[in-house]
């Protein structure tokens, strides 16, 4: 189909990946690194490239399965972060190499969309360098070179695209520049000059702690595929990222208050011996950068200061060169502002930005310094007097600035995940590429917020939280932005504290009615302010516009829930406070009508339980039940007329989720605590059928079927499988999918990130397509997993069988109830049976004529009266009134 390819393969036999053309084919290696556990279904291609993000691992095989003859499988991911890495033009500026978690993402600079993607990294990819062209008519060549976190650097051409060569150093790198590709050409008539690289990669100590890393710069011959033997030009304790001049000739890495400098020789080789100068600061740097022409040297630091060294390195890289300038040997007596003994003329601080400096980067010509940082500011500053002007409003902190052989046309990367394509020198901003919003940086805020992402099932959307107050509306088959609602209007204030959260964000069943809450937290003694909107949604679809704001919906308590009618304009939402309310617009009616101008939304009725916490709601598939958990014990209730219709007995711990499970009679419930809890509950007989004590960190139901998706986290939900391969760190959670009917998952993957997750079913929109054969059936729904970090994969749950992978073992001595009791058993527990004495005396209850017998039954010391359990018949018997029977 147009949106994507899919592949077909019979269910009993382990699929080996799409066959392709043989140059396709060199793109993707046969068995994935070991490092990167493996996919359980072949990736699918979607408008013509592959989204690569490591994030579930192959199903159990002790899980059931369901016949099917053939089946078209999808995979779809997507989800990964633009902005770890600097992006690169190729040489006629017309495309933007951005790394993209396991893959290099190409977008054209004309429409801002993908056009190509090169996969075959098993890694997160750190560093892309596109070959400078030589002379104007090699602009047309597209080669590259990319390395990843997997011990690999590949060569590509990126034009078609093409995997060339790959060089296997077998150590992560982290950062990679290659300065011969700058400072000459790569061939002379003579003979071929080999390419060297330098690399920032990450080794394992020597020393007798073997668990310690050490990160070293090393030299690397790309032309014989292998490391430099002794050339470690620095070793330091984390990661650092190598700058490089424009032209090839100087590059450097930041240590904490130093920057440590190297001069490339005229003609590199295996056995040069590189000269290396130090400046020293005060505070600890975070950004760099070389002026393209002249010996000038900025950098940032932590407080917001921009030094610029001139003169560096004069004395100690003349010698070198054995070119010895005279002025420059005459010791100054005074150098300002250069410290101790640094080699430099000067050195001069600049002050604006109140936080770190992220960004810095000389203009073409080196009249102007670019500088950013978390004020989301792009400052302009002109090299010789200092003089500035600015670029507001930008949105998000500033983390990279690329320029392109093109002078009119830059890009700036974003916090956010955008990238901007702005128009020099106006610095307007052409086109924006929007990737998924990254989940919020400070960890106490996400405490008190409830899930971050919500789903719209049938187009495929996902509504997130972003950290500037607003909504993101992503297309999950797409994988782009589609628009943003913003929920409080305010500019992006870093320095400020946060006074604003938005805590909740619900899309209804059809996606046309978005509906969030927020939280204006405690600001000198005021605050708390908690604030209620509904959203409804214009033609296009993600356009929302602002219907109803409720001010303190539930009083000052904070909203806990919030859930949507399915069929139609009716929400509720539950408090903490110990109440619920159910929201009406246009008196409910159906979705699919069309509402009134102006539509508002009123409250149509309340209740409680109990003045009892209510922590979770749901609504039945078809809308005629409302449940509602207060605390620990479920309440059903009739929407319409507000009518308790029955309880259902109590949880372990506090429910914290609530889903009924498609078209079966089964409710499932998650519960936190010190005794977390997976329970699945009977709607026929108000009984529990079975659970698991396990931490449930996200629910899915499926709407056409008994299935359930269930995200658990491992860490505290420990030994609840084996594996027999050894276990993986990052793996920090399983997908369990059931039949609600039965105990045994259905399947078991393993995930990595999934603390802070999200589940949910969504309707495949390949399912239609005209080329699948009777015998082949695709997916009606598939299911999607979102990480921690918004990276999210699509894939179908019955997609194949997994007999021959090995890899998860449930172990279903977990369940601690399988099934329990009913009606007033399940609230009180079952009646004792009496205890007969040692003499097996039965006890007797006198009975005395009375108008009032009760006072003569429970007369008596309290330890000489029989059990209640036998006062309760006799006491019901003295109530009734005894009618003597008349026959005729």
């Amino acid at each position: 189909p147009q949106l994507g390819h899919s592949f077909s393969f019979p269910r009993c036999q382990i699929p080996e990946g799409p066959k392709t053309s043989k140059k396709r084919s060199e793109l993707q290696p046969k068995t994935p690194p070991p490092s990167a556990p493996s996919l359980f279904l072949p990736p699918a291609r979607h408008r013509h490239r592959r989204r690569s993000v490591d994030l579930v691992s192959s199903p159990s095989s002790l899980c059931s399965s369901r016949a099917r003859t053939s089946v078209i499988v999808i995979m779809i991911r997507g989800g990964r972060n633009y902005v770890s890495s600097p992006p690169v033009f190729s040489n006629d500026s017309k495309r933007l190499l951005v790394c993209a978690g396991n893959s290099v993402a190409v977008f054209s600079t004309d429409t801002g969309l993908q056009v190509a993607s090169l996969d075959g990294h098993g890694a997160l990819v750190t560093a892309v360098i596109v070959v400078p062209a030589t002379s104007p008519g090699s602009k047309i060549l597209c080669f590259c070179w990319t390395a990843s976190l997997d011990g690999t650097i590949r060569y590509w051409d990126f034009a078609v695209p093409e995997l060339i060569r790959t060089v296997d150093i077998k150590l992560p790198v982290h950062s990679m520049v290659i300065p011969s590709l700058f400072n000459k050409p790569v061939q002379t008539r003579e003979k071929a000059v080999k390419v060297f690289a330098y690399i920032s990669v990450e080794v394992k100590d020597a020393s007798e702690d073997k668990s310690k890393v050490l990160f070293q710069v090393r030299k690397c011959n790309l032309t014989d595929a292998r490391l430099v033997g002794g050339a470690v030009l620095a070793e330091t304790k984390k990661p650092e990222i190598i700058t490089m001049s424009s032209c090839g000739e100087l590059f450097g890495v930041r240590r904490k208050h130093k920057l440590d400098i190297w001069k490339v020789p005229s003609t590199d080789s295996g056995h040069a011996v590189l000269k290396k100068i130090t400046l020293h600061h005060t505070k600890a740097i975070t950004v760099m950068a070389f002026h393209p022409t002249q010996r000038i040297l900025a950098a940032g630091d932590v407080t917001g200061r921009i030094m610029i060294w001139t003169g560096f390195g004069d004395k100690t890289f003349a010698m070198a060169d054995g070119h010895v300038n005279e002025s420059s040997m005459i010791m100054d007596e005074e150098n300002p502002g250069v410290r101790d003994s640094d080699d430099a003329e000067s050195c001069t601080t600049w002050h604006w930005h109140p936080a770190q400096v992220n960004l810095l980067s000389f203009s073409s010509d080196g009249a102007y310094l670019l500088s950013g940082g978390k004020e989301g500011v792009l400052v302009v500053w002109q090299v010789d007097t200092g003089k500035k002007k600015f670029l507001p409003r930008i949105g998000s902190p500033l983390l990279h600035f690329t320029d392109s052989p093109d002078p009119s046309i830059s890009s700036i990367s974003c916090a956010d995940n955008q990238i901007h394509l702005v128009k020099r020198p106006s610095m307007e901003i052409m086109k924006s590429i929007s990737g998924i919003k990254l989940p919020y940086s400070d960890p106490e805020i996400s405490k008190v917020m409830s899930s971050g992402a919500s789903f719209d099932q049938n187009a495929g959307l996902v509504a997130l939280r972003t950290e500037s107050y607003a909504v993101q509306l992503y297309s999950l088959f797409d994988d782009r932005g589609i628009s943003e609602v913003q929920v409080y209007e305010r500019n992006h204030q870093p320095v400020d504290e946060v006074t604003i959260v938005v805590t909740s964000v619900v899309l209804s069943p059809d996606g046309s009615i978005l509906c969030t809450s927020e939280v204006r937290l405690p600001e000198e003694g005021m605050g708390n302010l908690i604030c209620l909107k509904f959203w409804s949604s214009k033609s296009k679809v993600g356009d929302f516009s602002l219907s109803t704001i409720v001010y303190e919906p539930h009083r000052d308590a904070v909203i806990s829930a919030i859930a949507f009618h399915p069929i139609r304009r009716m929400a509720v939402s539950s408090s903490f406070g110990g109440d619920f309310k159910i929201w009406i617009s246009n008196n409910g009616v159906p979705m699919k009508e069309e509402s009134q101008a102006n539509s508002g939304w009123i409250c149509h009725a309340a209740g409680s339980y109990k003045k009892k916490p209510m922590t979770a709601a749901a609504f039945s598939p078809d809308g005629s039940v409302l449940a509602v958990a207060a605390e620990t014990v479920i309440t059903l209730w009739d929407p319409d007329k507000n009518l308790l219709l029955a309880v259902i007995g109590e949880a372990i711990t506090p429910i914290v989720t609530l889903s009924f499970v498609g078209n079966s009679d089964h409710l499932v419930s998650a519960s936190w605590g010190l005794k977390p809890q997976l329970a699945v509950w009977s709607l026929l007989n108000l009984s529990i059928c079975w659970s698991y004590r396990l931490h449930v960190e996200a629910i899915a139901s499926s709407p056409n079927s008994s299935s359930f998706a269930a995200l658990i986290l491992l860490s505290e939900s420990a030994g609840v499988y084996d594996s027999n391969e050894k276990s993986d760190k990052t793996v920090d959670g399983l997908i369990l999918l059931f039949d609600s009917a039965e105990p045994n998952p259905v399947a078991v993957w393993s995930v990595k990130k999934a603390r802070g997750g999200a589940l949910a079913f969504i309707r495949n929109q390949f399912s239609d397509q005209e080329n699948a054969s009777d015998q082949q059936q695709a997916a009606q729904t598939l299911l999607a997993y979102m990480n921690a970090d918004h990276e999210y994969v699509l894939f179908d749950p019955y997609g194949k069988e997994s007999d021959e992978l090995n890899v998860i073992r449930w172990r279903s001595e977990n369940r601690i109830e399988e099934a329990g009791n009913f009606g007033y058993a399940s609230l009180y527990g079952e009646l004792l049976s009496p205890i007969p004495s040692r003499k097996q005396t039965p006890w007797t209850v006198p009975s005395f004529p009375s108008e009032r017998p009760w006072e003569t039954i429970f007369s008596g010391p309290s330890h000489n009266l029989p059990p209640l359990t036998l006062l309760c018949g006799p006491f019901l018997e003295a109530l009734l009134e005894k009618r003597t029977t008349v026959v005729q």
